[in-house]
């Protein structure tokens, strides 16, 4: 289908939710009010000479998988999850190879050939002999079927489903990993790239890593620049925009004299309202779609804040970490944060938030998100999305390899061996 043939209706169906969204009106104050962390908090930003200086360490994961398909049958499929790792602004080594490149850790699977669903089982079965995967299992003290929220069947009912849940499985066992390496400290942060809920592993099990990552001491951030949350908050990070630009900044007492690095950066907690609608629940899509917002009033399992009844461990804030004027909703992030530091009574049924660590988690985050790749996000979360990514190249990177090995065991035709990864989509 050529853009022509998109109909017109369903173009302007499209514009007018974005409008509708874009321009709701904010019911969220602009003006910080003590120990409500649903309304804004406004900080200066580390100055820039100084955000190295941290005895923290910044760990960073990220996963990736793709796949190829060839006319006969044929599929090469890979996932990988890695992780790196900076301190002191500098990268550390995390493996023991002798590469001057290479400092991340990886994992990646040695079966990669698919011809039938018996190989698809491969893939699955040696996903959980992987040692971070086996480690976490042991940790949870349960067995696959008891800690994933989808049994074998249905995970292997599709390529894409199956490589998308050992990737994601893989990530979470290399956050339980990281927690228990050597060379971790208290205060430490462990970034991830996404949100800190799975529809992949029960709560239960997600709720035992984050309580075990909080007795470390260590803080456990997942970010994203991508999220429903922030069309639902378009209008107040307008609001918020102008008022940092005409009210807050020209009278802030900055403590830095550098005009250059004088920038406030924003917090806020996202409320219930804003949640449910960003995260509908199937029952609840055609009353968000007709507006009622005083109608809707029960938390989708994915953004429900507790230990019980969601999908993971996390509690979702925004937060603006570096500041340039007019970006508005592009300058923003959505971070999840493991419950356990933003609730810290959440054991005992007690709401009051951790205000000391909530500052503290987005004051260090400041160190990372400066004069960097994209701006409000922190590097270590880039690097480690550059270091294991299976870029556009993999397709001719894996069939190369292949094809050199065939011909240098050299048992089929040459013919054969190109044939063998022909792509008649590029003939036609």
């Amino acid at each position: 289908m050529n853009n022509k043939e998109i109909p017109d209706g369903a173009i302007e169906l499209v514009a007018r939710h974005i409008n509708e969204r874009n321009n709701r009106p904010s019911n969220i104050p602009i003006i910080t009010i003590d120990g409500e962390t649903e309304t804004p908090h406004y900080f200066e930003i580390i100055p820039f000479d100084q955000i190295d200086n941290s005895p923290a360490r910044f760990f960073a994961i990220d996963g990736s998988y793709n796949s190829q398909d060839f006319y006969n049958g044929l599929s090469i499929a890979v996932y990988r999850g890695g992780y790196v790792c900076y301190h002191l602004g500098k990268q550390i080594r995390l493996n023991d190879l002798n590469d001057p490149i290479i400092l991340g850790k990886s994992y990646e699977p040695n079966n990669i050939l698919i011809t039938n669903d018996e190989h698809k089982d491969a893939i699955y079965e040696e996903l959980l002999e992987l040692e971070p995967v086996k480690n976490m299992l042991k940790f949870f003290n349960a067995n696959a079927s008891e800690v994933f929220g989808f049994d074998k069947a249905s995970i292997l009912s599709s390529l894409s489903k199956l490589l998308s849940f050992c990737q994601e499985t893989l990530e979470w066992a290399l956050l339980y990993e990281i927690s228990n390496l050597s060379i971790v400290q208290r205060g430490d942060f462990i970034l991830r790239d996404g949100t800190l809920r799975s529809n992949n592993i029960k709560q239960e099990h997600l709720v035992k890593l984050g309580k075990h990552v909080k007795s470390k001491g260590i803080y456990c951030v997942a970010i994203t620049k991508n999220s429903p949350i922030k069309l639902e908050l378009s209008s107040t990070f307008k609001k918020i925009d102008t008022f940092l630009q005409e009210e807050k900044k020209p009278t802030y007492p900055f403590k830095t004299a550098n005009p250059r690095w004088q920038k406030l950066c924003c917090w806020l907690e996202v409320s219930d309202d804003v949640l449910v609608h960003a995260y509908p629940e199937a029952g609840q899509r055609k009353e968000v779609s007709e507006g009622k917002r005083e109608a809707v009033t029960k938390t989708s399992m994915f953004a429900k804040k507790g230990l019980t009844g969601g999908r993971g461990f996390g509690v979702f804030f925004v937060a603006r970490l570096d500041y340039v004027e007019k970006l508005q909703n592009y300058d923003w992030v959505v971070a999840d944060l493991n419950i356990f530091d933003v609730i810290t009574g959440i054991e005992k049924k007690e709401q009051k938030r951790g205000i000391e660590n909530l500052k503290h988690i987005f004051y260090e985050l400041t160190r990372l998100t400066q004069e960097h790749y994209i701006l409000g996000y922190p590097y270590p979360l880039v690097e480690a999305h550059n270091f294991v990514t299976l870029k556009n190249d993999f397709k001719d990177e894996i069939i190369k390899r292949v094809k050199y090995s065939l011909y240098k065991e050299q048992r089929m035709d040459n013919v054969d061996i190109e044939n063998l990864f022909l792509d008649i989509h590029e003939r036609f």
